[in-house]
């Protein structure tokens, strides 16, 4: 199969998903708002990020019915089936009015996070198997920009569609959208188990969390997940208020995000993409989080110097959008790589929930930081964390068996 298939196959379901992330996360919330609803509920979209980081827990049975001892992978069929309860609560949730049922509405949009968090193992699972060393970095590249691209269809679009033809129809073209996207899976067949196996005794390999944390690579992978990404996501939570309090109006801010933004963050997943099929992700860990801890640094001095023209401010947004775009490529293409292919679903899962974790907490600390002490505060604490990864990422990295770049891994077809 080529490589191609399967980047366009990934391309679509990550897409797929982050465009109901955007519709979730981000449309709901101003929906919602604009037809009345208190900001009580409004404040519980926050909740449609458990399934995204608790499907660890899940994580393992879905693995062992997706790995048919003897047989063909079930990828394919948990990503249609996943797909198609997902679309169908959709096309519930197109029949409901967010004035007069913002509460059902709101329980559909949850029941679809559930599956769609559940068909991400599967997809997880299919990625790693499909993609050898040398192409992971495309791989990371397609899931990072897939999910950037979602959100500003699922995020913007779907705004746009529901004040210039309404909630119903605006629904219904998402999720016609949704089965274009899907289409790929359908034309990727999956090899039998023996062509992606470690080895002949895959087919006895039971899927599981322990068997996860017996791996040195999981355990140690894990602790560097938690180490590169608190910085980021502290910023993430502050760059978008801090603008505010400077002056830039919902327009301005949205341009910048919606367009320019995800434009800059798609440039930077492509360039690391690049980069990581020459020297491989592992190796550039390092340099991302420097990187970041040299933006960190600028929004410091930016939030320690009053009356900064827009101009300047705006190009820190950018380039921080570049570095946040290529530094989620270089670190989920090193997951991939950390990840069993006994388990793949499994152990990428942990990954990704240590990371939603991360978001999580990081990102609610850094507000409460900022809100007392200032921008100033929480800039400053996202660098220091950065240059603290960057210290200890070589230490962390030798404890962690890498595939050198250009490899080809035993038993893995594309």
């Amino acid at each position: 199969m080529g490589a191609a298939r399967v980047l366009l196959t990934v391309a679509g379901i990550y897409t797929t998903q982050s465009v109901i992330g955007g519709m979730s996360f981000q449309a709901l919330p101003a929906v919602l708002r604009s037809h009345g609803a208190g900001l009580e509920l409004v404040g519980l979209v926050s909740l449609f990020m458990l399934p995204w980081a608790l499907k660890f827990l899940w994580a393992p049975a879905v693995e062992r019915f997706r790995q048919r001892p003897g047989g063909v992978r079930r990828s394919r069929l948990i990503i249609l089936a996943g797909q198609g309860v997902a679309f169908g609560l959709l096309a519930l949730l197109a029949a409901l009015s967010p004035r007069e049922a913002p509460l059902a509405l709101f329980l559909l949009l949850a029941a679809v996070g559930v599956v769609v968090a559940t068909v991400d193992i599967a997809c997880d699972g299919f990625t790693v198997e499909r993609l050898t060393p040398a192409t992971r970095g495309w791989g990371g590249a397609v899931q990072v920009g897939g999910g950037y691209a979602g959100m500003m269809l699922g995020g913007g679009l779907f705004l746009v569609l529901v004040d210039r033809a309404g909630w119903t129809p605006a629904v219904c073209a998402m999720v016609g959208l949704l089965v274009l996207l899907t289409l790929p899976v359908l034309l990727t067949p999956e090899p039998p188990l023996a062509a992606v196996c470690e080895d002949r005794g895959e087919d006895r390999h039971r899927p599981s969390l322990a068997a996860a944390f017996a791996r040195p690579d999981v355990r140690w992978g894990l602790v560097v997940v938690l180490v590169f990404q608190p910085g980021l996501r502290i910023v993430q939570g502050l760059m978008a208020p801090f603008l505010i309090d400077r002056g830039f109006d919902l327009a301005l801010l949205g341009m910048l995000h919606g367009v320019a933004g995800t434009a800059a963050s798609l440039l930077g997943a492509l360039l690391a993409g690049l980069a990581a099929r020459r020297w491989g992700a592992d190796a550039l860990l390092g340099p991302a989080v420097l990187a970041e801890a040299t933006v960190f640094l600028a929004l410091l001095a930016a939030a320690l110097v009053p009356g900064l023209p827009v101009a300047a401010l705006a190009g820190l947004l950018l380039v921080l959008a570049v570095v946040t775009g290529a530094a989620f490529v270089i670190l989920y293409t090193a997951m991939m790589g950390w990840a069993s292919l006994r388990q793949a679903g499994v152990d990428f899962t942990l990954f990704q929930c240590a990371d939603a974790m991360v978001a999580a907490l990081a990102g609610y600390g850094g507000a409460l930081l900022a809100g007392s002490l200032g921008y100033k505060a929480g800039f400053g604490l996202a660098a220091v964390a950065a240059v603290v990864a960057a210290a200890l990422l070589p230490a962390l990295r030798a404890r962690i068996g890498t595939v050198p770049p250009g490899a080809v891994q035993p038993g893995v077809a594309v």
